[in-house]
């Protein structure tokens, strides 16, 4: 038998069980080195590129777009020479004996397969192929509004790959660009409409591209790059993928471009429809990240005994240092969250009990140095907890940078396993949405977590004087295994202190 090795879904974290495969970079017969990437693996939390671990030959995908593999798993195939269908099965069953059943039908079209042309089948499915009419559209007349004019690389964040290479071409101003994908992501077509508002030209044909929408397209979707997420959906409504635009990470389709597609094909089709009597109630597979979250805050709740501790703190000389700041130096513009992070950075120092991890393994609890602090950013799919390392060591102007770095590299899934895995404190705001108070659950095995409410306008006594002050409440959960009431106290009473007497921070 060939000389046979397996590509696998590797370990990334200490909590990753499984993975889904996004995409394939390569495709069956091609050569590739050692570092190359190879695949894009989605887990709990993010996207990430797997790198091939030697160089060799993809032969056989056993994993396809969409399927989900428990870690360890094979997800391919390599071998310098060609693979018989007799070798491939003989070394899945080896490998690992109960997933010979679920590969028996790739098993039994693989010779067919491989001996036909590797031109052909790259020719068939290669995402140039698939991005080809793009390109080819790119390269017509496109002219630039003066007003549209200045790339920077500054607002390239929210911007989708192909977006991003259209826009550095043509010296587009993004800042100037509104975004329609999740969370204002700009897509090519904005850059379009963008263009063609201000008084540009673009190649590409909108009105075209309206008409052409409410055809559906028959073609297989099956090498269309999109979203595990985005392909079941599109697969649940009956909606091919070549229908969708692509405003998703890496020119992806994404949920939001499936939605998008239904909403448009409802409402060319509601005309001649009939519209049911009773509303039938929808289900919607939970997302990998979301399981993740579930399984982690029940077992939080379950097995860390929560107790909770609040406190108002006076935000007006706080909110005032912010504001001198900012004016007097503009390149710099500082929120009160990130105030409100040096703020808890420098409690923690004072109060190192709280700066810790619990080992409920081994019963032991983990000192932290620095005050490494996880935010709580909202993502369509739940929640992830990008970390500030050593916070306590940073000036304020770092700490606004990274968290606006990290903020925008989560909500478009690019961040490192080692960005948000791990952290010695977390904090969730919630006072940008209106809340004015609210509990967190324990991020374990971290031993406690702060969560900020708004800033409001409220009634305060200073002396015999009513006042109005600015409030803001924050409410410290607490592992009571670890931190006792308190421990707890003396944490926010130094919290408190820092908020209030906001130059402190800045020694």
């Amino acid at each position: 038998m060939a000389d046979i090795k397996s590509l696998e879904i590797p370990k990334w974290g200490l909590s990753m069980e499984e993975g889904t495969i996004a995409q394939w970079l390569i495709q069956e017969g091609e050569r590739f080195k050692k570092g190359q990437e190879v695949c894009e693996i989605e887990t709990t939390k993010i996207v990430n590129v797997l790198e091939a671990p030697f160089d060799g030959t993809l032969q056989k995908i056993v994993a396809q777009v969409g399927d989900t593999l428990a870690v360890g798993k094979p997800i391919a195939l390599c071998s310098d020479e060609a693979l018989s269908a007799e070798d491939i099965a003989t070394f899945l069953q080896d490998s690992n004996p109960s997933a010979i059943a679920a590969h028996d039908e790739p098993v039994i079209n693989a010779q067919a397969q491989l001996t036909e042309p590797v031109a052909a089948a790259t020719q068939q499915a290669t995402p140039e192929t698939v991005q080809q009419p793009l390109k080819t559209q790119a390269n017509n007349a496109i002219v630039i509004p003066a007003a549209l004019q200045g790339y920077d690389e500054h607002y390239a964040g929210l911007t989708t790959p192909h977006a991003k290479r259209l826009a550095a071409l043509h010296h587009i101003n993004l800042s100037q660009v509104q975004g329609s994908g999740r969370a204002g992501r700009i897509s090519v077509a904005d850059l379009s409409q963008a263009v063609q508002v201000a008084g540009g030209q673009w190649s590409e044909p909108r009105a075209t591209q309206v008409a052409d929408t409410l055809k559906k397209s028959k073609a297989d979707d099956s090498a269309v790059l999109a979203t595990p997420l985005a392909r079941r959906l599109a697969k649940k409504w009956g909606i091919n993928l070549h229908d969708c635009r692509a405003s998703g990470s890496r020119g992806r389709v994404c949920k939001e471009d499936v939605e998008a597609r239904r909403a448009l094909e409802q409402g060319t089709t509601s005309c001649i429809s009939t519209v049911s009597a009773v509303a039938t109630p929808t289900r919607q597979v939970m997302s990998g990240m979301r399981k993740a979250i579930a399984t982690r805050l029940q077992r939080a709740k379950q097995d860390a005994p929560h107790f909770r501790l609040s406190c108002d703190l006076n935000m007006q000389a706080l909110e005032q240092l912010r504001l001198e700041i900012n004016q007097s130096t503009p390149e710099v513009k500082l929120s009160i969250n990130d105030l409100l992070l040096k703020a808890t950075a420098a409690a923690l120092m004072r109060v190192p009990e709280v700066n810790v991890q619990y080992d409920a393994t081994k019963q032991e609890i983990v000192a932290f140095q620095d005050a490494d602090i996880a935010i709580a950013v909202a993502l369509d799919e739940g929640l992830i907890t990008p970390i500030i390392k050593a916070a306590n060591q940073k000036s304020l102007a770092q700490i606004s940078n990274e968290v606006r770095d990290l903020a925008t590299r989560a909500k478009t899934g690019q961040l490192k396993s080692e960005e948000f895995q791990g952290g010695s404190f977390s904090i969730s705001n919630l006072g940008m949405l209106g809340v004015s108070r609210f509990d967190a659950i324990i991020n374990p095995p971290q031993v406690a977590i702060l969560a900020l409410g708004a800033v409001e306008s409220r009634p305060l006594v200073q002396g015999e004087q009513l006042v109005a002050a600015r409030l803001m409440t924050a409410t410290l959960s607490c592992d009571h295994r670890v931190v006792d009431g308190a421990l707890g106290a003396k944490f926010l009473q130094q919290l408190k202190r820092f908020v209030e007497q906001p130059a402190l921070i800045l020694l």
